[in-house]
C-alpha cells in the first residue's frame, strides 16, 4: 500500500504542506558465514537500499508496523527483539510537492519465517548483506543503523545524527 488513506484524507484537507508522521524502521540480523548480515530493501521509488520501513497507521504499535511492513513489502515474518532508537528525521519532499517528516522508531528483528522477495511494489529488490560490505547506493543513515544495530546500545539511541 505505497500511501495509507488516513495520509490522502489529510493531504485534501492541506494540500502538500509538511506533515509530521510516525515511522517504524527493522533491521533483520542474521548471523553469515563471514559474520553478521542484514536484510535490506531496495526502494522502487529512488533505488536506495534501506531498512524495512513504513507509517506508523492511526493506533498502531511501531513495532507492529514494522512487522506488517515485512510481510507487504518483503514477503518475510520477523519477530521485534528491541527497539533501538527514535529519531526526528529531516523533512523530506516527495516528486509530487508533498512534505513529511518523520518520527523514525528502529527496530531490530530476526527472520521467523518465510523467503524474502517483493510483495506490495514498495520495493525492486530485497537481499541478505555482510554488515560491514552494505550495498550502494548507500545512505549515511542506513551505515548509522547497522552500526546501532551491532553495537546493541543499553538505551534507545535518541538521533542518528550523532552516530
Amino acid at each position: 500500500m505505497p500511501t495509507p488513506e488516513f495520509i490522502l484524507d489529510l493531504r485534501r484537507h492541506i494540500g502538500s504542506a509538511s506533515l509530521w508522521l510516525s515511522g517504524a524502521s527493522l533491521l533483520v540480523v542474521r548471523e553469515g558465514s563471514i559474520g553478521p548480515e542484514v536484510l535490506l530493501c531496495r526502494r522502487a521509488d529512488d533505488g536506495e537500499w534501506s531498512a524495512i520501513s513504513g507509517i506508523v497507521e492511526p493506533g498502531e504499535n511501531p513495532a507492529e508496523t514494522v512487522v506488517r511492513e515485512a510481510w507487504e513489502e518483503a514477503c518475510v515474518e520477523v519477530e521485534v527483539d528491541r527497539m533501538l532508537w527514535l529519531d526526528a528525521m529531516d523533512e523530506v519532499t516527495f516528486p509530487n510537492g508533498d512534505r513529511c517528516r518523520f518520527l523514525d522508531h528502529g527496530f531490530r528483528g530476526r527472520l521467523v519465517g518465510g523467503e524474502p522477495g517483493i510483495g506490495d511494489g514498495e520495493i525492486s529488490d530485497v537481499g541478505w548483506f555482510p554488515a560491514g560490505r552494505l550495498p550502494a547506493p548507500r545512505q549515511a543513515r542506513l551505515a548509522a543503523q547497522v552500526r546501532i544495530c551491532l553495537d546493541d546500545p543499553r538505551d534507545v539511541v535518541l538521533g542518528l545524527e550523532r552516530r
